[in-house]
């Protein structure tokens, strides 16, 4: 016998750029977990469940956050996906209350990047990063996305404009509605295609910023809080092409079409678009993936598509908000629930998960749909 399932709280720390030498992990994932579980109107004790998700909390786990915390559990897990954790652990998370593993679960994720702490976690990411890319100077994500992107661009006969109308539109989605974004400040085409370039033809605003932050979301079977978010579905595709294919098709693809035919519903019946943003070129792939954008002249669908009511990354995704580690992987729910509480009626979420570059591109897909009824 199975039950419903709930998003009833949701918390989140400010972004900071450059935090406090002695900002801690654990510091920060205790903070978004109480927002979490303030909204939730829940207390630690009614927590039975935790997911946690850090590449900075180690050596320490789950298991040890939640002695830290004072955690009494019945379930657990750690989510290594990176950028696809967030709704990963929220699949996890939404099945072990659906069929009463836990009533209430935790799903926390977040970094500090404090001194040196990001070099090392790109420099020692995988092995594909230490073994296969050795002796390549100034080599990573940036370089590897500016090739993704100029095929992209080659292909789809997309120019830095249309990429730059996505970046500027979503930095006045942050100003307009998240406090905690690292940067606020209206931007316009021109100065997006002015900015200094990091590896042709990405310049800085393409490149996600490095933050230290955290996000927290409280999953139940019962619909406490003041805004409770339905849990409809949630569905995944790792290693879909097993790494033969060129980056432009994700997992999304088969995700969202498992979605879709789970929930019947069509991207125009969605309110609310979160997609994992790091690079632009991963955005425009993960709309083409998902239905919401044609091949066919995809600049001017893309215009359409940012000139319409859809509410798309609100929170100003992570090239205005920030990229918290693995953290970011819950910021597109938080954004998600956020943005339905702001409709002030009923509505629908599409909230989609990416990361985990294996050797090129990345290898994790997921993808959720919420509802406030």
């Amino acid at each position: 016998m199975t039950q419903e399932a709930w998003i009833t709280g949701v918390g989140q720390t400010p972004y900071m750029r450059r935090p406090d030498p002695g900002l801690t992990t654990q510091a920060l994932l205790a903070h978004a977990a109480e927002a979490a579980l303030n909204e939730a109107g829940l207390l630690a004790s009614d927590i039975d469940g935790l997911a946690v998700a850090s590449f900075t909390l180690a050596p320490d786990r789950a298991i040890d956050l939640a002695a830290k915390l004072g955690l009494r559990l019945r379930w657990i897990m750690d989510s290594g996906l990176g950028g696809a954790s967030g709704v990963d652990m929220l699949q996890h998370s939404s099945a072990a209350v659906r069929f009463g593993d836990a009533r209430n679960v935790l799903c926390i994720g977040g970094d500090s990047f404090t001194g040196d702490a990001f070099t090392r976690l790109i420099n020692g990411y995988n092995r594909s990063m230490i073994e296969d890319f050795e002796g390549f100077r100034a080599f990573g994500p940036n370089a590897m996305f500016a090739l993704l992107t100029t095929l992209q661009m080659s292909r789809l006969g997309l120019e830095r404009s249309d990429y730059g109308e996505l970046v500027c539109r979503q930095r006045e989605s942050a100003a307009s509605f998240n406090p905690n974004a690292a940067y606020r400040t209206p931007l316009t085409v021109d100065e997006y295609l002015c900015a200094p370039l990091v590896a042709d033809p990405l310049t800085i605003l393409d490149c996600v910023p490095v933050v230290s932050g955290a996000n927290a979301i409280t999953v139940s079977g019962v619909p406490t809080g003041a805004s409770p978010v339905g849990i409809r579905s949630v569905k995944a595709s790792y290693n879909h092409d097993n790494h033969l294919g060129d980056g432009l098709s994700t997992g999304l693809r088969e995700a969202a079409g498992a979605l879709w035919e789970a929930t019947g519903w069509v991207p125009a019946d969605i309110d609310v678009l979160s997609l994992y943003d790091d690079y632009p070129a991963v955005v425009v792939a993960q709309l083409i993936d998902a239905g919401f954008l044609s091949t066919d002249n995809t600049a001017a669908a893309l215009h359409e598509l940012l000139s319409g009511d859809l509410a798309i990354k609100s929170s100003g995704g992570h090239l205005s908000a920030g990229h918290c580690g693995a953290g970011a992987g819950l910021h597109g729910l938080v954004d998600a629930c956020r943005a339905l509480v702001r409709l002030g009626r009923g509505g629908r979420a599409f909230v989609a998960g990416y990361g985990m570059v294996v050797h090129r591109f990345g290898a994790c897909s997921n993808v959720a749909a919420l509802e406030i009824a």
